[in-house]
């Protein structure tokens, strides 16, 4: 592998982590804020893409397109919530079961397994063809940040209010939020719409970057969402810790990192077929750190504590 064919392809890496990265918010949200492990990410992202792609090649502009995907990821998020919260399902299964149901859904919507939506017949905002734009606000990497500042931003503002620190309580100690006299039922459910919300956004700007919509566009999404927001934890933790905008922004770094990463092992010649099982791996380590160090390296100061 050449240097010139490594940093070609670093752009497109920066730009589709980014994409990832916002995706990587939404389980954020329901992962560390409401410690509710949602599956359904896997569906939600591929139905923002269904519907972002449909509408446009209904006529539709781009924007209007992903705020009608990022209504339907809302309602996926509605029905995880509902699983959950009014039938008792445990937050895991209710998520496979939208999961589930939502590959149909997402069929249904795009009446075949996939759609093409090519940048050249469609006015769409961001695409890998746009990676070397002179214009700015024609240059994929440049509004894909535009739009991690606006979602930062509007999140910060959002978690600062009443409702927002509530459904924070709620994910820290619902016994106690409910204590306080928190109606954490609701904030479960927000919490769920917000996140697949989230998600379904990021899938209409993966649809239109890559050109195409996939009813398996979402397979191994939440474990790529899961690498963003651990790898971001790990790599910036220490240095972007200090209040919550900082802490989403690492998840999208997280994200860069990883695709970043990604692209190396694929310009390397690594089987494609394997890449799934990487990133499984890559999380299970980092999911097991935390645990490692509590069993053994704190055991080894506990020793060398008692010794001294």
């Amino acid at each position: 592998m050449s240097i010139v064919t490594f940093l070609n392809a670093m752009p497109g890496a920066v730009a589709q982590g980014m994409i990832w990265g916002i995706m990587a918010i939404g389980v954020y949200i329901t992962y560390k804020v409401l410690d509710i492990a949602d599956l359904s990410v896997d569906g939600s992202i591929c139905t923002g893409g269904a519907v972002c792609a449909m509408m446009m090649l209904a006529g539709c502009p781009a924007w209007a397109a992903m705020l009608a995907a990022l209504a339907a990821g809302m309602l996926c998020g509605l029905a995880t919530g509902i699983f959950h919260v009014f039938m008792g399902i445990p937050a895991i299964l209710a998520g496979i079961l939208t999961q589930l149901s939502l590959y149909s859904v997402n069929l249904k919507i795009m009446g075949q397994a996939n759609q093409g939506l090519s940048p050249r017949n469609y006015p769409v905002m961001v695409s890998m063809q746009f990676l070397k734009r002179a214009n700015p606000f024609e240059n994929t990497i440049v509004v894909v940040i535009l739009f991690v500042l606006v979602l930062i931003a509007v999140l910060y503002w959002f978690f600062g209010t009443e409702l927002g620190c509530s459904i924070r309580a709620t994910g820290n100690n619902e016994h106690m939020a409910r204590a306080q006299g928190i109606n954490t039922n609701r904030n479960k459910i927000i919490g769920l719409v917000l996140s697949n919300g989230i998600v379904a956004f990021a899938g209409a700007l993966l649809t239109q970057y890559q050109g195409f919509a996939d009813v398996s566009m979402g397979r191994g999404a939440i474990v790529v969402g899961l690498a963003a927001v651990i790898i971001g934890h790990a790599l910036f933790g220490k240095l972007l810790r200090h209040n919550f905008a900082l802490m989403l922004l690492q998840v999208v770094l997280g994200g860069v990192v990883y695709y970043m990463v990604y692209q190396t092992v694929i310009l390397f010649g690594l089987d494609p077929d394997l890449l799934k099982m990487l990133s499984a791996v890559v999380v299970a380590i980092f999911l097991a750190v935390p645990y490692w160090k509590k069993k053994y390296f704190s055991k080894s100061r506990k020793g060398v504590n008692n010794h001294a």
